[in-house]
């Protein structure tokens, strides 16, 4: 807790205190005496007994007070509700009688309770609301909205973030690096003229480490580091996010240098291309962008102030930002390579204890397409299976396992499945794993099985690259489509044309990458070399079934509808004549996936392997 906070805690208390106090003597001031309530019988027969010693009587009830026992003894106090419609005349004379002494007043509160509570909220609300005042003007505080919420992480406060923390990014680290040399040394630069960027744009997909990448930029120049989301800007109140942002760049004048870093642009940054009168305008984030983009031309980037901020979606963000001056250079953080995947594996598990046969290189090449994000998670699922099973140290077995669990599921043995739809699973997967150990192009098989796992798969038939690859060819993309159509012919040979619901994802699949080959790739001689259809999506973020803009008649949507019909029937054809020939190949994997239920791939080389009657050639080494 910093003073300034403590100082603030101090306040508060002793505030409360004071208004306690106001009340107590308030309460204390207007406080009758205790009394007793009795019924309006007992205290008649208490007048008439002479036991009272004055008597008060309100519009509602008579109130006495006793005759004190002893001298210097405070008399006690009786009150009874009068009755209604009933003649006291005899009570009043009883009361004479017995010289007690009595008197009548109608009941009202008294001025000064009065006026308390008349103007007692008035005044606590004059209090809070100066005691508010006084904390906007002190500095942050709950009730300063345009006070910027950045967290500032520093050599004091923080461990440093380093570029030996962040791998996988070389490409990325190298361009960061004329960022913290001019940190560094500003005057190299300042003596030719030069003027470093001002504003630093991250890109790519989520999970990649533009985060981290900002803050090891802090940590290798050593200077403040300012981290604050682009949601954080916006609020109910208008005009709180122009506030927050002048407020956050002034602050970073004062810390210069230092590194401003926004998180999620986009959050303020979309374009302004709908116009203010547009129906889903919003004045505030709109606002907000403005001073963003005032601030960002108005400070002096030789000062030591870099701006760096993150996004997903470059596409949405108004030109007006990205354009020069502003964020001057875009870096894109993309998905790292297998050599990249290795190192963040061993970035994240140089704090763990490794048995001998654990081996990150395979681990990265069976995570092809996974961010730094996925591969610490499967890092620590393998940590926390080690450690289930009261292991010393985590094994590949646990590395495995975790893959698994991430890409596949739990796998779920408890499930109750009868022998017929064990067998339909074993033959739909066999007959995947078959036609992929036979086609030339395509990837190679991992593992088999036909263990049910949480995502609603009944089985699986994992692949895995051997090489990275960015091109693919027309041969490489058919082997694929093949392999996806390899379970539902497997399914067909074996029940006689009697298929099943088990290879809807493989039709979905198939189905889709035939017709990117047909409409994006231009691999069908019909329809020549022409890209058909315009997709909505973000050339950082692939997304396979993303909305298309048509651009093209319904003479030629059927073309290609026929065309993806064609490839798809090629494919189905092939593969059930591979499958036909290889049936006893076929047959002998079935058998052993019911009996083991996963089979590795040296066991499944071993059965192919196996002399077959009418099969010449080793297997992959002839076109099929």
């Amino acid at each position: 807790m910093t003073k300034h906070t403590r100082r603030q805690w101090v306040f508060s208390v002793v505030y409360l205190i004071w208004v306690l106090l106001i009340f107590w003597a308030v309460q204390s001031w207007t406080a009758t005496p205790a009394i007793k309530d009795v019924p309006y019988s007992q205290f008649v027969s208490e007048v008439q007994a002479g036991h009272l010693d004055e008597v008060r009587i309100t519009t509602t009830q008579f109130v006495g007070r006793e005759k004190p026992p002893q001298k210097g003894k405070t008399a006690p106090w009786i009150a009874a509700d009068r009755l209604p419609n009933i003649d006291e005349t005899s009570v009043i004379q009883q009361l004479e009688a017995h010289g007690v002494k009595f008197s009548g007043r109608i009941q009202t509160s008294s001025v000064w309770w009065q006026l308390f509570i008349w103007f007692g909220p008035m005044l606590l609300l004059l209090a809070f609301y100066g005691y508010g005042m006084w904390r906007m003007r002190k500095g942050a505080g709950p009730l300063n909205f345009g006070r910027n919420r950045a967290k500032i992480y520093d050599r004091s406060t923080q461990f440093e973030t380093t570029f030996d923390d962040v791998a996988g990014e070389d490409e990325a680290k190298a361009e960061l690096m004329e960022i913290i040399d001019f940190l560094r040394n500003p005057q190299k630069y300042q003596r030719l003229g030069g003027r470093i960027p001002r504003g630093v744009l991250l890109v790519g997909p989520p999970g990649t480490g533009k985060t981290m990448l900002a803050r090891a930029v802090s940590g290798e120049a050593h200077v403040p580091f300012f981290s604050m989301s682009g949601s954080e800007f916006v609020e109910m109140f208008v005009g709180v996010g122009a506030a927050r942002v002048r407020d956050l760049f002034e602050q970073g004048k004062q810390k210069a240098p230092c590194i401003m870093f926004i998180d999620e642009l986009e959050a303020i940054g979309k374009t302004r291309a709908l116009g203010p009168s547009a129906v889903f305008a919003h004045d505030e984030r709109e606002q907000t962008l403005n001073q963003l983009l005032v601030e960002m031309d108005g400070f002096d980037s030789s000062k030591g102030v870099i701006i760096i901020a993150a996004t997903n979606t470059p596409e949405v963000l108004d030109p007006a930002l990205t354009r020069a001056g502003r964020f001057d250079r875009q870096i894109v953080v993309d998905r790292p390579d297998i050599k990249g995947r290795e190192e963040i594996l061993k970035v994240h598990t140089r704090r763990l204890r490794l048995a001998a046969d654990a081996d990150l290189a395979v681990i990265a090449g069976r995570t092809p397409g996974m961010v730094g994000a996925d591969l610490a998670n499967i890092v620590n699922e393998a940590a926390l299976r080690a450690a289930r099973r009261g292991a010393e140290a985590i094994g590949m077995r646990d590395f495995e396992e975790a893959v698994d669990r991430v890409t596949l599921g739990f796998e779920q043995r408890t499930r109750l499945m009868s022998q017929a739809d064990k067998q339909r699973v074993a033959w739909h997967e066999a007959g995947h794993a078959l036609v992929a150990l036979s086609l030339p192009h395509a990837d190679a098989v991992h593992r088999v099985s036909i263990i049910p796992r949480s995502i609603g798969a009944l089985g699986h038939t994992l692949q895995l690259p051997t090489d990275e690859k960015y091109i693919l060819t027309q041969p490489e993309l058919e082997d694929r489509v093949a392999v996806m159509l390899g379970g539902r012919a497997a399914e067909a040979i074996e029940y006689g044309g009697v298929v099943s619901t088990g290879a809807s994802d493989d039709l979905e699949k198939a189905t889709e990458l035939a017709r990117q080959m047909v409409m994006r790739f231009g691999m069908s001689p019909r329809l020549g070399q022409l890209a058909y259809g315009r997709l909505m999506t973000n050339r950082y973020l692939p997304m396979p079934f993303a909305p298309e803009e048509r651009n093209y008649s319904e003479r030629t949507a059927e073309a290609i509808d026929d065309e993806i019909r064609s490839l798809m029937d090629r494919q189905y054809e092939r593969v059930h004549h591979l499958l036909e020939d290889r049936r006893d190949q076929l047959e002998r994997i079935v058998g052993e996936l019911i009996r083991k239920e996963t089979l590795e791939r040296g066991e499944l080389e071993a059965l192919v392997a196996q002399p077959t009657a009418g099969v010449a050639g080793p297997i992959g080494s002839r076109s099929i």
